[in-house]
Protein backbone atom coordinates (compact mmCIF):
# COMPACT_ATOMS: atom_id res chain seq x y z
CA UNK A 1 0.00 0.00 0.00
CA UNK A 2 3.12 2.45 0.44
CA UNK A 3 4.09 1.95 -2.85
CA UNK A 4 0.41 2.99 -4.18
CA UNK A 5 0.20 6.34 -3.06
CA UNK A 6 3.48 7.08 -4.69
CA UNK A 7 2.04 5.86 -7.88
CA UNK A 8 -0.80 7.34 -7.90
CA UNK A 9 0.90 10.93 -7.16
CA UNK A 10 2.83 10.10 -10.35
CA UNK A 11 0.16 9.48 -12.30
CA UNK A 12 -2.23 11.98 -11.27
CA UNK A 13 -2.34 13.99 -14.64
CA UNK A 14 -3.44 10.87 -16.01
CA UNK A 15 -6.17 10.41 -13.55
CA UNK A 16 -7.97 13.43 -13.59
CA UNK A 17 -8.17 13.45 -17.22
CA UNK A 18 -10.15 9.88 -16.65
CA UNK A 19 -12.08 11.52 -14.34
CA UNK A 20 -12.79 14.41 -16.22
CA UNK A 21 -14.50 12.73 -18.97
CA UNK A 22 -16.44 10.38 -16.54
CA UNK A 23 -18.00 13.83 -15.00
CA UNK A 24 -18.40 15.00 -18.84
CA UNK A 25 -19.97 11.42 -19.33
CA UNK A 26 -22.29 11.79 -16.21
CA UNK A 27 -23.80 15.48 -17.36
CA UNK A 28 -25.69 13.23 -20.01
CA UNK A 29 -26.70 9.75 -18.32
CA UNK A 30 -27.59 11.07 -14.59
CA UNK A 31 -28.89 13.96 -13.17
CA UNK A 32 -27.00 13.62 -9.73
CA UNK A 33 -23.92 13.76 -11.40
CA UNK A 34 -25.26 16.74 -13.47
CA UNK A 35 -25.47 18.32 -10.36
CA UNK A 36 -22.39 18.09 -9.57
CA UNK A 37 -21.13 18.84 -12.59
CA UNK A 38 -22.71 22.00 -13.04
CA UNK A 39 -21.54 23.26 -9.86
CA UNK A 40 -17.88 22.35 -10.13
CA UNK A 41 -17.39 23.25 -13.31
CA UNK A 42 -17.81 26.50 -15.65
CA UNK A 43 -21.36 27.97 -17.32
CA UNK A 44 -20.04 26.96 -21.23
CA UNK A 45 -21.17 23.13 -19.71
CA UNK A 46 -24.76 24.36 -18.38
CA UNK A 47 -25.70 26.28 -21.47
CA UNK A 48 -24.99 22.98 -23.76
CA UNK A 49 -27.25 21.78 -21.15
CA UNK A 50 -29.81 23.73 -22.07
CA UNK A 51 -29.20 24.07 -25.76
CA UNK A 52 -29.41 20.66 -25.69
CA UNK A 53 -33.08 20.40 -24.05
CA UNK A 54 -34.51 23.50 -26.10
CA UNK A 55 -33.52 21.36 -28.98
CA UNK A 56 -35.10 18.24 -28.03
CA UNK A 57 -38.41 20.50 -27.56
CA UNK A 58 -38.52 21.69 -31.30
CA UNK A 59 -36.92 18.24 -32.44
CA UNK A 60 -40.03 16.67 -32.16
CA UNK A 61 -42.97 19.40 -32.61
CA UNK A 62 -46.64 18.15 -32.72
CA UNK A 63 -47.81 18.49 -36.34
CA UNK A 64 -46.47 21.10 -39.02
CA UNK A 65 -48.64 23.11 -40.49
CA UNK A 66 -51.17 25.62 -40.21
CA UNK A 67 -52.49 27.00 -36.38
CA UNK A 68 -55.79 25.43 -35.69
CA UNK A 69 -57.32 28.45 -34.57
CA UNK A 70 -56.53 30.17 -38.25
CA UNK A 71 -58.17 27.17 -40.07
CA UNK A 72 -60.74 27.13 -38.26
CA UNK A 73 -61.59 30.68 -38.22
CA UNK A 74 -61.18 30.47 -42.45
CA UNK A 75 -63.79 27.82 -41.53
CA UNK A 76 -65.80 30.19 -40.99
CA UNK A 77 -66.05 28.97 -36.95
CA UNK A 78 -65.51 32.40 -35.46
CA UNK A 79 -62.58 34.51 -35.31
CA UNK A 80 -59.67 33.41 -33.95
CA UNK A 81 -60.22 34.84 -30.40
CA UNK A 82 -63.47 33.11 -30.02
CA UNK A 83 -61.56 29.81 -31.13
CA UNK A 84 -58.57 29.84 -29.10
CA UNK A 85 -61.74 30.32 -25.91
CA UNK A 86 -63.04 27.13 -27.14
CA UNK A 87 -59.64 25.80 -27.41
CA UNK A 88 -58.75 26.75 -23.90
CA UNK A 89 -62.53 25.04 -22.88
CA UNK A 90 -61.74 21.70 -24.45
CA UNK A 91 -64.63 22.04 -26.86
CA UNK A 92 -62.00 20.92 -29.84
CA UNK A 93 -61.02 17.46 -30.91
CA UNK A 94 -58.22 16.74 -33.82
CA UNK A 95 -58.36 13.03 -34.88
CA UNK A 96 -60.23 12.33 -31.06
CA UNK A 97 -57.05 13.94 -29.00
CA UNK A 98 -58.30 17.37 -27.13
CA UNK A 99 -57.02 20.03 -28.63
CA UNK A 100 -54.92 22.66 -26.95
CA UNK A 101 -53.39 25.96 -28.01
CA UNK A 102 -50.54 25.94 -30.17
CA UNK A 103 -51.46 22.74 -31.88
CA UNK A 104 -50.72 22.85 -35.79
CA UNK A 105 -52.41 20.79 -38.49
CA UNK A 106 -52.34 20.11 -42.05
CA UNK A 107 -55.07 20.36 -43.59
CA UNK A 108 -54.37 18.10 -46.67
CA UNK A 109 -53.38 15.47 -44.41
CA UNK A 110 -56.82 14.37 -43.68
CA UNK A 111 -57.31 15.16 -40.32
CA UNK A 112 -60.90 15.17 -38.45
CA UNK A 113 -61.40 18.49 -36.12
CA UNK A 114 -64.67 18.90 -34.01
CA UNK A 115 -66.16 21.48 -31.75
CA UNK A 116 -68.45 20.28 -29.30
CA UNK A 117 -67.96 16.79 -30.92
CA UNK A 118 -69.80 17.62 -34.39
CA UNK A 119 -67.54 17.39 -37.01
CA UNK A 120 -66.03 20.14 -39.35
CA UNK A 121 -65.98 20.06 -43.04
CA UNK A 122 -62.51 21.09 -43.74
CA UNK A 123 -63.00 21.31 -47.39
CA UNK A 124 -63.81 25.15 -46.38
CA UNK A 125 -60.77 25.47 -45.04
CA UNK A 126 -58.12 24.66 -47.54
CA UNK A 127 -55.86 27.60 -48.70
CA UNK A 128 -57.31 29.57 -51.13
CA UNK A 129 -57.32 32.95 -52.75
CA UNK A 130 -59.71 35.58 -50.66
CA UNK A 131 -62.45 36.41 -52.71
CA UNK A 132 -65.29 38.98 -51.88
CA UNK A 133 -69.00 39.71 -53.59
CA UNK A 134 -70.88 42.67 -53.68
CA UNK A 135 -74.80 41.69 -53.60
CA UNK A 136 -77.62 43.84 -53.89
CA UNK A 137 -80.29 42.04 -51.43
CA UNK A 138 -83.88 42.74 -52.11
CA UNK A 139 -86.27 42.58 -49.33
CA UNK A 140 -88.14 38.91 -48.76
CA UNK A 141 -85.11 37.09 -48.76
CA UNK A 142 -83.49 35.92 -45.95
CA UNK A 143 -79.65 36.12 -44.19
CA UNK A 144 -79.64 32.04 -43.85
CA UNK A 145 -78.60 29.19 -46.03
CA UNK A 146 -81.48 26.84 -45.60
CA UNK A 147 -85.67 27.89 -44.28
CA UNK A 148 -87.40 25.09 -43.48
CA UNK A 149 -90.47 26.98 -44.90
CA UNK A 150 -88.75 27.12 -48.59
CA UNK A 151 -88.24 31.00 -48.43
CA UNK A 152 -86.06 32.67 -50.79
CA UNK A 153 -82.44 33.24 -49.26
CA UNK A 154 -79.49 35.58 -50.17
CA UNK A 155 -77.57 32.43 -51.04
CA UNK A 156 -79.79 31.48 -53.82
CA UNK A 157 -78.69 33.33 -56.68
CA UNK A 158 -74.72 33.42 -55.81
CA UNK A 159 -72.01 32.12 -58.20
CA UNK A 160 -71.60 28.11 -57.24
CA UNK A 161 -67.97 27.10 -55.79
CA UNK A 162 -65.96 24.15 -55.67
CA UNK A 163 -64.14 23.72 -52.23
CA UNK A 164 -65.19 26.56 -50.90
CA UNK A 165 -68.02 28.45 -49.57
CA UNK A 166 -69.68 31.98 -49.37
CA UNK A 167 -69.94 33.84 -46.08
CA UNK A 168 -71.86 36.68 -45.22
CA UNK A 169 -70.42 39.63 -44.13
CA UNK A 170 -73.49 40.50 -41.13
CA UNK A 171 -76.84 40.25 -42.04
CA UNK A 172 -80.14 42.26 -43.19
CA UNK A 173 -83.15 41.49 -41.72
CA UNK A 174 -86.09 40.04 -44.09
CA UNK A 175 -87.53 43.82 -44.85
CA UNK A 176 -84.34 45.59 -45.40
CA UNK A 177 -82.50 45.69 -48.78
CA UNK A 178 -79.13 46.76 -49.82
CA UNK A 179 -75.77 46.13 -49.69
CA UNK A 180 -74.18 42.59 -48.34
CA UNK A 181 -70.91 41.54 -48.70
CA UNK A 182 -69.97 37.85 -49.25
CA UNK A 183 -66.53 36.10 -48.91
CA UNK A 184 -64.64 33.43 -48.91
CA UNK A 185 -62.32 33.54 -45.95
CA UNK A 186 -63.95 33.17 -42.68
CA UNK A 187 -61.23 35.58 -40.87
CA UNK A 188 -62.19 38.03 -42.84
CA UNK A 189 -65.91 37.91 -42.52
CA UNK A 190 -65.68 37.53 -38.66
CA UNK A 191 -63.18 40.69 -38.13
CA UNK A 192 -65.83 42.67 -40.50
CA UNK A 193 -68.95 41.79 -38.13
CA UNK A 194 -66.64 42.69 -34.84
CA UNK A 195 -67.64 45.60 -32.85
CA UNK A 196 -63.81 46.06 -31.62
CA UNK A 197 -63.39 47.19 -35.88
CA UNK A 198 -65.77 49.64 -35.72
CA UNK A 199 -66.37 49.76 -39.39
CA UNK A 200 -69.13 52.05 -40.45
CA UNK A 201 -72.37 50.84 -42.07
CA UNK A 202 -74.48 53.52 -44.26
CA UNK A 203 -77.85 53.23 -44.33
CA UNK A 204 -80.52 55.09 -46.25
CA UNK A 205 -83.75 55.17 -44.13
CA UNK A 206 -87.36 56.60 -44.78
CA UNK A 207 -89.33 57.45 -41.45
CA UNK A 208 -93.03 58.02 -41.20
CA UNK A 209 -93.60 60.72 -37.64
CA UNK A 210 -92.88 64.15 -36.66
CA UNK A 211 -89.02 64.88 -36.59
CA UNK A 212 -87.46 67.57 -34.97
CA UNK A 213 -83.94 68.37 -33.79
CA UNK A 214 -84.30 67.52 -30.23
CA UNK A 215 -84.74 64.35 -31.68
CA UNK A 216 -82.12 64.27 -33.99
CA UNK A 217 -79.56 65.50 -31.29
CA UNK A 218 -80.59 62.42 -28.55
CA UNK A 219 -80.10 59.91 -31.45
CA UNK A 220 -76.72 61.04 -31.92
CA UNK A 221 -75.88 61.49 -28.49
CA UNK A 222 -77.20 58.15 -27.64
CA UNK A 223 -80.45 56.03 -26.34
CA UNK A 224 -80.73 53.17 -23.99
CA UNK A 225 -82.54 50.05 -26.02
CA UNK A 226 -82.88 46.79 -24.40
CA UNK A 227 -79.51 45.41 -25.71
CA UNK A 228 -77.54 48.91 -23.92
CA UNK A 229 -76.57 52.20 -25.47
CA UNK A 230 -76.76 52.61 -29.05
CA UNK A 231 -76.45 55.64 -31.22
CA UNK A 232 -76.14 57.33 -35.10
CA UNK A 233 -72.33 58.53 -35.61
CA UNK A 234 -73.83 60.57 -38.43
CA UNK A 235 -77.71 61.94 -39.36
CA UNK A 236 -78.40 63.95 -42.67
CA UNK A 237 -81.65 64.98 -43.80
CA UNK A 238 -81.73 63.08 -47.64
CA UNK A 239 -85.01 64.67 -48.63
CA UNK A 240 -88.76 64.39 -47.94
CA UNK A 241 -91.93 66.29 -46.42
CA UNK A 242 -94.27 66.21 -43.85
CA UNK A 243 -94.81 62.93 -42.04
CA UNK A 244 -92.35 60.80 -44.58
CA UNK A 245 -88.99 61.97 -44.78
CA UNK A 246 -85.48 59.88 -45.51
CA UNK A 247 -82.60 60.13 -44.09
CA UNK A 248 -78.76 59.13 -44.25
CA UNK A 249 -77.35 57.19 -40.99
CA UNK A 250 -74.35 55.69 -39.91
CA UNK A 251 -73.54 53.09 -37.08
CA UNK A 252 -70.43 51.75 -36.14
CA UNK A 253 -71.71 48.20 -35.08
CA UNK A 254 -74.88 46.08 -36.52
CA UNK A 255 -76.74 44.64 -34.06
CA UNK A 256 -79.80 43.32 -34.39
CA UNK A 257 -82.63 45.99 -36.12
CA UNK A 258 -80.53 48.70 -34.56
CA UNK A 259 -81.43 51.37 -37.23
CA UNK A 260 -85.36 50.47 -36.48
CA UNK A 261 -85.03 50.10 -33.10
CA UNK A 262 -83.31 53.09 -32.75
CA UNK A 263 -86.36 55.34 -34.60
CA UNK A 264 -88.89 53.44 -32.49
CA UNK A 265 -87.50 54.34 -29.51
CA UNK A 266 -88.32 58.17 -30.36
CA UNK A 267 -91.95 57.18 -31.20
CA UNK A 268 -90.94 56.86 -35.08
CA UNK A 269 -91.74 54.41 -37.76
CA UNK A 270 -89.31 53.23 -40.07
CA UNK A 271 -91.32 52.25 -43.51
CA UNK A 272 -88.07 51.78 -45.83
CA UNK A 273 -84.38 50.52 -44.82
CA UNK A 274 -81.48 50.51 -47.56
CA UNK A 275 -77.64 49.59 -46.57
CA UNK A 276 -75.54 51.47 -48.84
CA UNK A 277 -72.01 51.11 -47.80
CA UNK A 278 -70.13 49.20 -45.50
CA UNK A 279 -66.96 50.54 -44.97
CA UNK A 280 -65.74 52.31 -47.90
CA UNK A 281 -67.26 49.91 -50.30
CA UNK A 282 -70.60 51.41 -51.31
CA UNK A 283 -73.73 49.98 -53.25
CA UNK A 284 -73.37 49.91 -57.16
CA UNK A 285 -75.91 52.41 -58.24
CA UNK A 286 -75.73 50.25 -61.77
CA UNK A 287 -76.15 46.82 -59.54
CA UNK A 288 -79.94 46.07 -59.73
CA UNK A 289 -82.05 44.57 -56.77
CA UNK A 290 -80.96 40.41 -56.90
CA UNK A 291 -77.86 40.91 -58.60
CA UNK A 292 -73.86 40.59 -57.70
CA UNK A 293 -70.69 42.06 -58.53
CA UNK A 294 -66.82 40.07 -57.70
CA UNK A 295 -64.77 42.75 -56.35
CA UNK A 296 -61.33 43.57 -57.70
CA UNK A 297 -58.39 42.97 -55.91
CA UNK A 298 -57.72 46.43 -55.03
CA UNK A 299 -61.38 46.88 -52.89
CA UNK A 300 -60.38 42.96 -51.54
CA UNK A 301 -57.33 44.44 -50.08
CA UNK A 302 -58.95 47.99 -48.60
CA UNK A 303 -61.12 45.26 -46.76
CA UNK A 304 -58.26 43.02 -45.54
CA UNK A 305 -56.34 46.35 -44.14
CA UNK A 306 -59.35 47.90 -42.26
CA UNK A 307 -59.75 44.77 -40.29
CA UNK A 308 -55.80 44.05 -40.06
CA UNK A 309 -55.47 41.12 -42.53
CA UNK A 310 -52.26 40.81 -44.85
CA UNK A 311 -53.02 41.67 -48.48
CA UNK A 312 -54.27 39.37 -51.02
CA UNK A 313 -51.64 38.86 -54.19
CA UNK A 314 -54.26 36.52 -56.03
CA UNK A 315 -57.54 37.38 -57.65
CA UNK A 316 -59.93 35.13 -59.67
CA UNK A 317 -61.16 37.80 -61.88
CA UNK A 318 -59.35 37.82 -65.49
CA UNK A 319 -57.42 41.46 -65.23
CA UNK A 320 -56.08 41.41 -68.74
CA UNK A 321 -59.41 41.30 -70.50
CA UNK A 322 -62.38 44.39 -70.18
CA UNK A 323 -65.14 42.66 -67.57
CA UNK A 324 -67.97 42.33 -69.46
CA UNK A 325 -70.69 43.41 -66.91
CA UNK A 326 -74.63 41.19 -67.10
CA UNK A 327 -77.49 44.22 -68.94
CA UNK A 328 -79.33 45.32 -66.35
CA UNK A 329 -82.18 44.26 -68.42
CA UNK A 330 -81.00 40.39 -67.96
CA UNK A 331 -80.21 40.45 -64.48
CA UNK A 332 -83.91 41.78 -63.44
CA UNK A 333 -85.65 39.10 -65.66
CA UNK A 334 -83.37 36.15 -63.90
CA UNK A 335 -85.02 37.65 -60.78
CA UNK A 336 -88.56 37.93 -62.01
CA UNK A 337 -88.30 34.15 -63.21
CA UNK A 338 -86.99 32.80 -59.74
CA UNK A 339 -89.63 35.04 -57.77
CA UNK A 340 -92.20 33.20 -59.94
CA UNK A 341 -90.42 29.82 -59.26
CA UNK A 342 -90.34 29.95 -56.33
CA UNK A 343 -94.33 31.40 -55.84
CA UNK A 344 -94.81 28.02 -57.43
CA UNK A 345 -92.88 25.78 -54.82
CA UNK A 346 -94.64 27.31 -51.95
CA UNK A 347 -98.00 26.37 -53.35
Amino acid sequence: MKFTKPNSRQNQPHFEQKTSRRLSNATVTTSKNRKKVAEAQSKPVKSNTQTHSVKSVVKNPLVEGEKLQKVLARAGQGSRREIEAMIAQNRVSVDGRIATLGDRIDVQAGVKIRIDGHLINLLHAQKEVCRVLMYYKPEGELCTRHDPEGRPTVFDRLPRLTGARWIAVGRLDINTSGLLLFTTDGELANRLMHPSREVEREYSVRVFGQVDEAMLHRLKKGVQLEDGPANFKEIKFAGGVGMNQWFDVTLMEGRNREVRRLWESQGVQVSRLIRTRYGNISLMKSLPRGGWEEMDLTNVNYLRELVGLPAEVETKLDVTKPRRRAKTGQIRKAVKRYAELNKRYKK
